[in-house]
């Protein structure tokens, strides 16, 4: 496996390019840790033992990005998708991002199902049900895994929970003119409430 390049990055980092066009990340402070004749080996167009590729590739940086996911779960709960979306913009190769979240999804560091529930007990006093939806959607969560957990959590009555928004806003039907109704109504539906449920409610304040 030939070194095509060696590319300097930040915080005594390089980038290491390979043929396959694979770029590997690597600390000058775990390359100092290697055996000194595989670490004299890590030059631009020498070729490296692929028992060398794949120790660099899954002993050293696998771990590391197998620590870095448990370390970020732990700053906050994610959802597979942002996990990955995570690791991969940190520059960790596909199969070490992949082996990391099967790791942390084998020791229920992450749960894509625990993360849904949580996030309609949290959000459903603020948001409606199709928001929600749209949320978790959008952080990656499967469409029969945000269901479920709706079924299982969501318990906000939504024209009642539209009545307490609009008490917290202070508004007044009657009171309020065109610019101010309109600014309400488009709070409402940024919510994800539904147009005719948003206009019941502010007519009958």
């Amino acid at each position: 496996m030939q070194i095509t390049a060696i590319e300097p990055m930040t915080r005594g980092r390089v980038n290491i390019h390979f043929e396959n066009e694979e770029a590997l990340p690597l600390y000058r402070s775990e390359i100092c840790k290697l055996p000194r004749k595989d670490a004299e080996l890590l030059t631009e167009g020498t070729c490296i033992p692929q028992s060398l590729y794949r120790k660099l590739l899954y002993e050293v940086i696998g771990v590391r990005a197998k620590k870095r996911a448990v370390f970020l779960l732990e700053q906050m709960d994610r959802t597979k998708k942002q996990l990955t979306d995570k690791l991969m913009r940190s520059g960790y190769p596909r199969i070490c991002v992949e082996e990391a979240v099967a790791y942390v999804e084998r020791y229920r560091f992450l749960d894509d199902e625990r993360y849904a529930r949580m996030y309609v007990r949290c959000k459903q006093d603020k948001r409606s049900r199709r928001r929600i939806m749209l949320d978790l959607a959008a952080k990656g969560v499967a469409r029969e895994v945000i269901e479920q957990a709706l079924d299982e959590e969501y318990i906000a009555d939504e024209t009642e929970k539209i009545r307490q928004l609009l008490e917290k806003r202070h508004y007044d039907y009657q009171g309020k003119d065109q610019k101010e109704k309109q600014r309400t109504y488009q709070y409402l539906m940024r919510r994800g409430f539904h147009s005719s449920d948003i206009l019941k409610a502010l007519r009958a304040q």
